[in-house]
């Protein structure tokens, strides 16, 4: 459940540490006091964008955190080890949003996380629905989600069978449709496969090639250059080879007046050694330089021959072979797709018996749980004020299986007798609706795993004795879920295991919205204020409220 929620610098809120409770908690409290605060601040834990007019007034920055204690985590964890964030620690999972003048920042569990990530978690954590807010309940999409959770469906291998068939089926589709292609497109297929097998291209040789080419181009200053230098070493007497040897016959002289010179003159051998060495390289350098015209014209040739492929087929030979090899798989699919459609028929054929397998199973378990679901969802309307209208589950045959299967679900809603039934999107009526979506969660409430559910002013535009009926429902679902209603009704509110009061303060000039839990003689005084207020009767009746409850 929700734990803790804390808002700071949120519109009218400066600063608020609610400690909700299990069960179903009621808030109460007069139109503007700041209801739509909680509202608000949970919708940022949902992943909703905000923007900075939601920071009070004065302040650069809003935060809203909220601990949650989950007694299973494992669909939570899923998605976070997906995020690449440790799993929740003991089960607690801390959300927090912080809304800035410059920038939104989210965590989870004091990791940042985008937005999208916090939609995810979100998502199954909170179940929040307003008088306006039905849509996931008017999806058929969501209503087939409903249906399967009931009749107990698991989707994962249909899936799995599902998604192997389509595959095999799209590239058998790919096929057939290559048996369109005209005859000057595969002459095309041949010419570039025939064109780069001509090249005998290796991966690895354009950089040898084009050094070498490089080289070749300049030959006659390389030639020069390296002729000079080696001229330099030991070329005549001024060559520093000879003038080494020079200094060789002088350090002997000294060694022999002074044998200790040596030992200063260790290097000077070594030294004579490498340079005639460097000599020698540089010489037989400038005569592999020598290159023959007709070789320095071949390098060159296949230099152009490169880049030629290069500009036609990819940036480097590495591309240029791999369009080679698809090209060259393609013309093999077409040229011999007579066999291959065999094949892929085949392959697809069986990948379809293990769908349509699937399928049927699942497809039974539907059609066998429908008839009950709707039953269910009839008789929690009947408790909710519909005391004659019908409802039904209807189950359409797909003429292509689809990913969920080979049916699609409308949920289908009469209020009054004698009227034929409509599909649920289409009752115009808010309250009609939030009362149809309280009922399809008590009934759905074993398979709901969200731990919160908020109720934001879903008994709108009902009468009292609908209202404590919904409040009864409420708190029924509340024995499994903790449950959040936001309410005007007394006969709501007296249902609730506990009850907190919005109230908005002017002090020092600032108006603040500050909330607080009701009990006893307090709890009563709020109810007497949603009853109208005044006399004896309206505390009696607050009372009675209570003790019905």
């Amino acid at each position: 459940m929700l734990t803790l929620l804390k808002i700071r610098n949120l519109a009218l809120v400066d600063e608020l540490v609610w400690e909700l409770g299990s069960g179903l908690v009621a808030v109460t409290g007069e139109t503007g006091a700041g209801k739509s605060v909680i509202v608000g601040a949970l919708k940022l834990v949902l992943g909703e964008r905000a923007d900075k007019s939601l920071i009070r007034t004065g302040e650069s920055t809003c935060t809203v955190e909220a601990v949650f204690e989950l007694g299973d985590s494992a669909e939570v964890d899923a998605v976070l080890e997906e995020g690449g964030l440790d799993v929740c620690e003991g089960g607690v999972l801390i959300v927090r949003r912080v809304i800035g003048a410059s920038a939104n920042r989210q965590f989870v569990n004091d990791s940042p996380v985008t937005l999208a990530l916090l939609k995810r978690v979100g998502e199954l954590l909170v179940d929040l629905h307003g008088p306006h807010d039905h849509q996931s309940l008017l999806s058929t999409e969501r209503q087939l989600v409903m249906l399967d959770a009931y009749a107990d469906v698991d989707l994962a291998s249909y899936r799995s069978a599902w998604h192997a068939w389509r595959e095999k089926q799209s590239e058998l589709d790919d096929l057939r449709d290559a048996e369109s292609a005209g005859e000057q497109e595969l002459e095309l297929l041949r010419h570039q496969v025939d064109e780069i097998d001509a090249a005998e291209l290796k991966p690895d040789e354009e950089d040898d090639i084009t050094d070498r080419w490089r080289r070749a181009g300049n030959a006659s200053r390389l030639v020069e250059l390296s002729g000079a230098a080696a001229n330099l070493l030991g070329e005549d007497e001024s060559g520093i080879v000879n003038m080494l040897g020079e200094v060789q016959r002088l350090v002997r002289e000294l060694e022999k007046l002074d044998p200790t010179i040596s030992e200063k003159t260790i290097g000077l051998e070594s030294a004579v050694v490498e340079l005639e060495e460097l000599e020698r390289s540089f010489r037989d350098y400038a005569e592999e330089l020598d290159l023959d015209p007709s070789e320095a014209a071949e390098l060159e040739e296949r230099v152009n021959l490169f880049e030629s492929l290069k500009r036609k087929y990819g940036p480097t030979l590495e591309a240029v072979l791999a369009h080679r090899d698809r090209c060259a798989e393609w013309l093999d699919s077409v040229e011999n797709r007579g066999e291959r459609l065999k094949r892929l028929e085949e392959q697809a054929a069986k990948l379809r018996e293990a769908v349509d397998a699937a399928g049927r199973l699942i497809g039974t378990r539907r059609k066998k749980a429908a008839p009950r679901l709707a039953k269910e969802i009839a008789a929690q309307l009947r408790d909710l004020g519909f005391k004659q209208s019908s409802f039904e589950i209807r189950l359409e045959a797909r003429r292509d299986p689809g990913v969920s299967g080979f049916e699609t679900v409308e949920f289908f809603f009469g209020p009054n007798p004698g009227e034929p039934l409509l599909p649920l999107r289409q009752i115009a009526s808010s309250g009609e609706v939030s009362r149809v979506m309280l009922a399809v969660k008590s009934a759905l409430a074993d398979q709901d795993s969200t731990p919160l559910m908020v109720f934001d002013e879903i008994d709108a535009n009902v009468g009292g004795e609908i209202a404590r009926a919904v409040g009864r429902k409420m708190a029924v679902l509340g024995e499994r879920h903790q449950v959040v209603a936001i309410t005007h009704f007394p006969q709501v509110a007296a249902t609730a295991a506990r009850h907190f009061v919005v109230e908005k303060q002017v002090t020092s000039g600032r108006t603040r919205s500050r909330l607080f839990p009701v009990t006893g003689d307090a709890r009563i005084d709020e109810l007497v204020r949603m009853l109208g207020g005044g006399g004896s009767s309206a505390r009696d009746m607050a009372q009675s409220l209570l003790e019905t409850a």
